[in-house]
């Protein structure tokens, strides 16, 4: 089927969700390791305690890849996905932040990555189902723009409480998590549930020819939930995609280090706070906005990729912006204060914007049509992989390797994402008439 483009509207619709989205994943980056520590947690048990989003993940986003591709209802393929885990992740981010111990906030955090991951997989696969591919670079950059935005008001929303409304002292101490933090979670289900319901209502999707349809209605319940089928795929995937996969190995096993070990090294290291005091408090909210910051500025570059990528294509991009990440986080320990800490997170902005759209682009010409979903969901493989490893490992390497100091945890997520723009060198180029380049359509996406 030849799809039509759509208008700038039209796709902004599509991907306005993801606002939605990326404040349930802004609050929890932002925040998480933070109320661990106000909860008791110590240092070297931060990594293994966020071992729920890539476990999460790992299972979540296949299934529920495989399960839309294989379904159509009236409200679509996609869409009844999206909706049902906008749903219950918004009543896992009301009750977060009234966790009274840390395994109970362990706990939400399962139920909080799972239901995230069952409303974002769908997301990527509806950008695939609608856009002809010479739109695909542009979907995703869109979707960057609002990850970005969305980003940049949930990281700094506990900070905003703090300066502008001067509420955030209230009930801090061990053992008790800011009403500035819980009021932010309260804020976050609401948008969440709001961008989402109007993606749901303003975009529509292509319903199956005849012969899938018939299919659809006579196809028997598969009582493994199509998990034969998603292990049976693992030997048939893309080259592109096994080329992909290890980039994403080591960009995310840097983007994890700076979720987990960010607040606790300026905590320590630029605020010298103690657990439990107030200069504890302000850290917390200082990584917040920095979280913020670097948000903003992949909203804002998402408007240069939307632009560049017609001139330099996917990969070269790529490539670029992960080096300036690597730059950006391996800098944070020669900050002299929290003010040029703002430095490093525009550095990690810039490759953060590049990481939820580049490798996309790249990867979705290379997919069937009739498995988009499903091997969507699988590339995820690579993201929550590394983030597992990391997660059993880094406590360890922290303690044993690194002195227990956070901010050598940081300059090694460095050194990873730098491995990872070399490794973007290896993706193959695809060949088209009219042109050679990463991806097809880049070159004339505007």
């Amino acid at each position: 089927m030849q799809k039509p483009r759509l208008n700038f509207w039209q796709i902004w619709n599509m991907s306005f969700g993801f606002l939605g989205i990326q404040f349930g994943w802004g609050l929890q980056m932002a925040n998480m390791s933070a109320i661990y520590k106000y909860l008791g947690a110590d240092d070297s048990k931060l990594a293994i305690l966020w071992l729920a989003a890539p476990i999460t993940g790992v299972i979540i986003q296949p299934l529920v890849g495989q399960s839309s591709d294989r379904v159509w209802t009236r409200l679509g393929r996609r869409r009844p996905f999206i909706l049902a885990g906008a749903i219950l992740a918004s009543l896992a981010l009301i009750l977060m932040p009234n966790s009274p111990s840390v395994w109970m906030a362990a706990g939400l955090l399962w139920v909080l990555d799972g239901t995230i991951n069952a409303s974002m997989q769908p997301f990527r696969a509806l950008v695939a189902d609608n856009l002809p591919e010479e739109q695909n670079a542009k979907g995703f950059a869109i979707q960057s723009l609002f990850i970005g935005l969305g980003g940049t008001f949930s990281s700094a929303l506990p900070w905003m409480m703090t300066n502008w409304f001067g509420i955030a002292a209230e009930g801090a101490g061990p053992g008790h998590v800011p009403h500035s933090v819980r009021l932010s979670f309260y804020i976050g289900a609401a948008a969440f549930m709001g961008a989402v319901l109007w993606t749901v209502f303003t975009t529509r999707e292509y319903p199956p020819g005849e012969a899938e349809l018939k299919e659809i209605r006579t196809r028997k319940f598969d009582w493994t939930l199509g998990l034969g089928d998603i292990f049976s795929l693992i030997f048939h995937l893309p080259r592109r995609m096994w080329e992909l996969g290890l980039v994403q190995f080591f960009t995310w096993i840097g983007m994890f280090s700076l979720w987990v070990y960010f607040s606790p090294a300026v905590t320590k290291d630029i605020f010298h706070a103690a657990t439990g005091s107030p200069e504890m408090e302000a850290a917390g909210s200082w990584s917040g906005f920095c979280f913020a910051a670097y948000n903003a500025v992949c909203f804002a570059f998402s408007f240069v990729l939307l632009w560049g990528t017609k001139y330099t294509g996917p990969k070269l991009m790529h490539i670029l912006c992960l080096a300036v990440g690597a730059l950006g986080l391996a800098s944070v320990p020669l900050a002299p204060d929290k003010y040029y800490l703002l430095i490093s997170m525009t550095a990690v902005g810039i490759a953060w914007a590049s990481i939820l759209s580049m490798p996309y682009a790249m990867l979705a010409p290379a997919l069937p049509r009739e498995k988009v979903g499903v091997m969507m969901g699988m590339f995820n493989l690579f993201i929550v992989l590394p983030q597992i490893i990391a997660s059993s490992l880094l406590g360890f390497i922290l303690k044993h390797f690194l002195h227990s100091e956070p901010m050598n945890a940081l300059v090694l997520g460095g050194a990873s994402m730098g491995l990872a723009a070399l490794l973007t060198l290896l993706v193959v180029t695809v060949k088209q008439a009219g042109g050679e380049f990463a991806a097809p359509g880049v070159a004339s996406a505007h």
